[in-house]
């Protein structure tokens, strides 16, 4: 007789066996990366990802299907790393939401919670494109909407769903040009297919070790702040200049339904008595941060939606007063500290013991580079980049050190956004600003155009708007044969990829990076700044820069130590 229902404690056994079937083959989803570089790392993001779930949810006994739930979808998201995991973390939300109230799970409730996975993470995306890890889930969740209609056999709707979810992913490589020409399927969608056969034979009692052992996160610990901490100083703003005066802050505990309407509608209130709003919904309470001159219209308007708590009114223009004078003793004290301070790693890490008006993080990797963003201002570095990319916990806890009312996160690598983004919306006390900083380059760049002087929103587009005039190249090697942008690549040849597709590709390090500069600038271009990485000598970076002096001599050209790993040279043309 086949399975007709899934407990909580079968549940429980096919979510570590999905977790275990993706560690399984995380190295070959790592080879499935679409440009041969030697840091692709969709499986192990999407790995660590859901071993930040399979902790919590192995640490469970005889768990209910709401304590499970909450533990996928809370361990997820936390762990969520790069894009591949922050859209796998998604799907697990969406799904646990669907499931959490039921004791039991049939192929309809299953099919609707395939559905509303499919539907969160899609809502989680900018610009969702097709021929992705999101197609994939797509498609199950239509197939496991028809098959609810025709059986109760979990196992016969189990099998349908994941032979769909395989011919679709094989379909990708004509969904996306650029897997047809590296003559791959989508590694999101790969990901996400072993999760579900992994998923699916713990389920159906076959042979899975459902021990966590074997799963190690290899990530260093996240950098720690970053020596003396710039800007943030507004003695040069009068009180007058404080638009909106109270700081208020407050949780509803949500005594009816709470639509994304009803949200919508709450958000725009909000918005016309105020700014800097973060409104953060979770199942039962709603936790909402606003800067207006009457917290009690935001309190009345809350009170349609339920019972308030934790209710917090600070009088900004007060304390504007008092940061002035505090901020000039800091300024005081971190010129009498010159340059120690900043050479001092740990240093970021102590809390400032007021609350300034600004904050800013940044993803960086290499000593060099890392440098470079404490001197223009950054509060606190997260390690990571290329090679590793930091988790959603990694983002919340870095957000904890840095004791600033607005805090700018400068992601740096476009595989990083998305964590910066969800870290932003898990954060209740604090005005959380991503600015999408895709390479290291455009991150310099925005956090050099910060201006004090400025407000959150005005600053937020001016750093945007200046780190899109950056062009950026990054010089690497391949680790496999493949075709990309109709360019013939060799394992071993020497690539440079730009700021939307490839460069040049060649034989010689310096041959690429000269030929990548040839594709970059032009006329307007006035400054080129090489930042050279721990694989390349002083001397080498020498010559290279004295070669695009020469072929480049009305232009500008800089050359920085960087010190990041995997790529010999970063390569900005502003």
């Amino acid at each position: 007789m086949g399975i007709s229902t899934i407990d909580a404690g079968m549940l429980k056994n096919a979510f570590l066996a999905g977790a275990k079937g993706l560690e399984a083959k995380k190295d070959w989803i790592n080879e499935l990366n679409v440009f041969p570089v030697p840091d692709g790392d969709t499986g192990t993001n999407m790995t660590l990802t859901i071993m930040a779930a399979a902790r919590e949810v192995a640490e469970l006994e005889n768990p209910t299907m709401d304590q499970l739930a909450k533990a996928i979808s809370s361990g997820s998201l936390r762990g969520a790393r790069g894009n591949s995991g922050v859209i796998l973390s998604q799907l697990l939300r969406g799904f646990t939401k669907e499931i959490k109230a039921v004791e039991e799970i049939d192929t309809t409730i299953l099919a609707n919670a395939m559905v509303r996975g499919t539907e969160t993470a899609y809502k989680a995306v900018m610009k969702p494109k097709e021929g992705t890890i999101l197609t994939v889930a797509k498609a199950m969740a239509d197939k496991g909407l028809e098959m609810a209609s025709q059986t109760d056999d979990m196992e016969e709707f189990v099998k349908e769903v994941i032979e769909y979810g395989d011919y679709v992913l094989g379909q990708t490589p004509e969904m996306l040009p650029v897997l047809k020409q590296a003559g791959v399927v989508d590694s999101g969608g790969q990901g996400l297919m072993q999760v579900v056969k992994g998923a699916v034979d713990g389920l159906l009692g076959k042979t899975v070790d459902f021990s966590l052992d074997t799963v190690q996160d290899s990530r260093k610990t996240p950098a720690a702040g970053a020596g003396a901490v710039k800007g943030a100083a507004r003695t040069d703003i009068d009180t007058s200049d404080i638009k909106f005066g109270y700081c208020t802050e407050f949780i509803i505990n949500l005594e009816k339904d709470y639509t994304d309407k009803d949200e919508a509608e709450l958000k725009s209130y909000l918005e016309s008595i105020g700014d800097s709003l973060v409104v953060v919904s979770d199942d039962e309470i709603v936790k909402v941060h606003v800067h207006t001159n009457h917290p009690g219209l935001a309190f009345e308007k809350a009170l349609a939606y339920g019972s308030l708590s934790r209710m917090k009114i600070d009088n900004m223009r007060e304390e504007h007063q008092e940061r002035v004078i505090q901020d000039s003793e800091r300024l005081a004290k971190e010129q009498a500290a010159g340059e120690q301070a900043g050479k001092d790693q740990e240093s970021g890490d102590e809390a400032s013991s007021e609350r300034r008006e600004y904050g800013f993080i940044a993803v960086s990797s290499g000593e060099g580079l890392s440098d470079i963003f404490r001197g223009i201002g950054a509060d606190c570095l997260i390690e990571g980049g290329q090679t590793m990319n930091p988790s959603t916990e990694d983002m919340l806890k870095a957000i904890d050190r840095v004791n600033a009312e607005n805090i700018f996160i400068l992601p740096n690598n476009k595989n990083i956004i998305m964590a910066a983004q969800q870290a932003r919306d898990l954060t209740e006390d604090k005005n959380i600003i991503v600015i999408p900083s895709r390479t290291v380059p455009q991150g310099i760049t925005a956090l050099v155009n910060f201006m004090p002087d400025l407000g959150p929103e005005e600053n937020t587009q001016t750093m945007t708007e200046e780190m899109g005039n950056v062009r950026t190249a990054q010089i690497t090697y391949a680790v496999r044969t493949t075709n990309i942008d109709g360019i013939d690549i060799e394992e071993g040849d020497i690539m440079a990829l730009g700021d939307h597709g490839m460069l040049a590709v060649g034989k010689s390090v310096d041959a690429v990076a000269l030929d990548a500069m040839k594709e970059m600038l032009d006329e307007e271009c006035e400054l080129v700044t090489i930042y050279y990485g721990a694989d390349v000598s002083e001397h080498e970076a020498d010559t290279l820069r004295d070669q695009a002096q020469e072929q480049y001599p009305d232009k500008e050209i800089e050359l920085q130590y960087g010190g990041q790993p995997i790529y010999y040279y970063l390569i900005s043309a502003e």
